[in-house]
């Protein structure tokens, strides 16, 4: 285990730091980190490679760092997994903040992260049709004002009318059980980021 950096791990400050280079999911051509590679970066290196694996949130990523090395990517994920848990609710509250709305403004003026941008595009979510389109919208606007954070689902693991039938069951969740159900969620998203920047066994330290 790496020395922490004068802070502990969960306390690391969200606002103060610099800013860090987001991580990319993967796209066709891109080419992933072996894990052994990634045990070599330094603080800032990991961060640039691994700071959008959980959205506009690199404060994990830097205190997952001083958890490393890594022997796995489930190891990493672990990591990065116990950071968010381990962090003061208020933290763990901008988490779920930090993501944006299914199909909203900031996916129809193009400001989305790229990962976002591709979640959203798996999804379906930027060919809804007219009648989906306005279901989401209510949908997650009434989410919003009932739990006081976005709607988050992984959106890898669903179409537009599944994402419709899940906002819809989780406004009758209790607040507390849905901000756990929403962090879990933010985990499975950053499992699938990850999976797309780095891997376990990698011949030569990259692979397509």
């Amino acid at each position: 285990m790496r020395r922490p950096s004068g802070t502990d791990y969960c306390a690391v400050s969200m606002t103060h730091d610099p800013p860090a280079p987001r991580g990319r999911v993967a796209d066709r051509g891109h080419r992933r980190l072996g894990i052994d590679d990634a045990a070599s970066l330094d603080r800032d290196a990991f961060v640039a490679s691994f700071g959008g694996v959980f959205e506009d949130s690199p404060w994990i990523a830097a205190a997952a760092w001083d958890l490393g090395p890594f022997a796995s990517v489930d190891a990493l994920l672990g990591a990065m997994v116990a950071v968010v848990d381990a962090a003061p609710r208020e933290a763990r509250v901008a988490l779920i903040r930090a993501h944006p709305e299914l199909a909203g403004k900031a996916a129809i003026a193009g400001t989305l992260t790229p990962e976002s941008t591709r979640e959203q595009a798996a999804a379906g979510l930027d060919r809804l049709t007219p009648e989906q389109h306005a279901q989401v919208l209510a949908l997650t606007a009434a989410y919003r004002e009932r739990f006081g954070f976005p709607f988050v689902v992984c959106a890898r693991e669903h179409g537009a009318d599944s994402i419709i039938a899940a906002a819809a069951a989780r406004l009758a969740h209790d607040p507390d059980d849905e901000e756990r159900t929403a962090l879990a969620e933010i985990a499975k998203i950053a499992a699938l980021r990850l999976d797309d920047l780095v891997a376990d066994d990698v011949p030569g330290g990259t692979s397509a």
